[in-house]
Formats: C-alpha cells, structure tokens, sequence
C-alpha cells in the first residue's frame, strides 16, 4: 500500500490530497469538492465504500446509543446531508436534538431539504460555520460526531480542542473515518480499487473524477489509527479506544470529556 500517512497533524493543513498546498489555501479546495459532490453525497460515499458506510454510520448510532428522553443534545459537525443527525433523533425516538454544523453551504441545503421532508425540523437545526471555531458557549453538548469529515478539517488538532470545549462534563466525542486497512491482501485490493475503480466509477456517475481521486487521497494522508488516537487524547480526552470496521477500512474512534 502507498504510504503517505501523516503520523500525526504535521502537513495536513497543508495537504491536497498528495498535493502540497499553502497555508490557508486547503479550506477553499476542500469546499469546493464538496460543493460539486453534494447532491450526490450518499452515491459518493456507496461509490467510496461500496455500500458499507451505511453499516459502519449505523453502528457509530449505536455506540452512541442517544437516551430516549428529552434534554440530549448532540452536535454532528460536518454533517450537512444531516446523515448521522437523522439516525441519532430517529434512535433516540425523536427526543434527541441535533445541531448539524458544516463549512459547505451547498451540503447544509440538501441537509435541511432532507429534513423538512422527514418531518424532522423541530428535531434538527443547521449551522453554517468551521469546525476549527464553533460558534458556541462552552460545555453546551452532550455529544460531539464527525463521520468522513475530520480528515477535511485543515486544522485537526485545533477542531479536536473546540470538540473539547463545547462538550458538557461526561460528554463524549465519536469520530468516524477512513483509516489504514490492517488485513494483508485486503490491503491490496483495497488500494487497487481506491487509486483506480473509485475515480473512474465516480467519472461516470458524477461526470468528474477528480473530486473522488482527492478524496481517495486524503484518505491516505490520514493518521493511522494510534496516531490518531494520540491526537484525540492530546487535545484533553479521556478512556480513547477506536473500533475498526472492514478490517479497518473504516474506524470508530471515541473518547469522553471527564
């Protein structure tokens, strides 16, 4: 497998995929990528994990396992689709509240179409703002998720520490994403199809795939799974654990505010 992982934050705010990029210019890139993808958000992501982000999204909401009364509040940052925000009201028995955050406005319209059509407006609210400055109080959530979005964050130790911040005592913070595969041969197959099945397949589906190869990108320049793990405990979490799912196509990594 290519090896062009960040051990740790060291060049991934100056990282375009395997592009190097300066300073202050990925948020830019990064938006409009998802400007052009976010209508076609979840057939990327089927295209991306051949269906399996499904599965893996339904088992973050069940670590998560929202209580089914009222007063939980959770906010999912990078959400805009309202993907994760949808399944954690519909598991709580729509008693939970979620705040989706996004830096794409375009992400946060499909979102918010998503929602008044599952009846789901009281339930969920949409902000349009950078993970890397939340614009709210300290200690306001009892839950923090990312799914797919960290890696897009210019500045993760700096988002890790505002998830911090705005997370009650004994909150918890759970993050999802693309990660190092750890089965031989799965490893292969799996770099095969990233470098060339996802680009060409998103071609033809979306008409462009250079948004797919940026993405499949990035992916590689994500920390392995215990670099990350560091970072999340560096930036004041506590008890961090991470789940692989697909032999670590995917990973679930959690840690609490105590």
């Amino acid at each position: 497998m290519s090896d062009e992982r960040a051990t740790a934050q060291g060049g991934m705010d100056t990282s375009f995929g395997f592009k190097s990029v300066g300073s202050g210019e990925k948020q830019g890139m990064v938006d409009a990528v998802f400007h052009q993808v976010a209508r076609r958000y979840d057939i990327m992501n089927d295209v991306m994990s051949a269906g399996l982000h499904r599965v893996w999204k339904d088992a973050m909401v069940t670590a998560l396992n929202p209580p089914r009364h009222p007063g939980f509040k959770v906010l999912d940052v990078a959400g805009g689709t309202g993907d994760i925000a949808f399944r954690i009201v519909d598991a709580s028995h729509r008693q939970a509240h979620a705040t989706v955050l996004d830096i794409n406005r375009s992400m946060l319209g499909v979102g918010q179409e998503r929602a008044e059509k599952r009846n789901l407006s009281e339930n969920v609210d949409f902000v349009e703002a950078n993970a890397e400055e939340l614009p709210f109080g300290d200690a306001e959530f009892d839950a923090y998720t990312i799914a797919f979005g960290i890696r897009n964050v210019p500045d993760i130790a700096k988002a890790l520490k505002e998830a911090h911040r705005v997370l009650k005592r004994g909150g918890r913070l759970l993050v999802l994403e693309f990660s190092e595969v750890q089965m031989p041969i799965l490893d292969k197959v799996y770099d095969a199809w990233s470098f060339n099945g996802i680009p060409a397949l998103g071609k033809a589906i979306a008409g462009d795939g250079e948004p797919y190869r940026y993405l499949v990108e990035s992916i590689r320049k994500f920390p392995r799974q215990a670099d990350f793990a560091r970072m999340i405990e560096q930036a004041g979490f506590d008890r961090v654990r991470w789940t692989d799912y697909s032999g670590g196509i995917a990973a679930l990594h959690s840690g609490w505010k105590l």
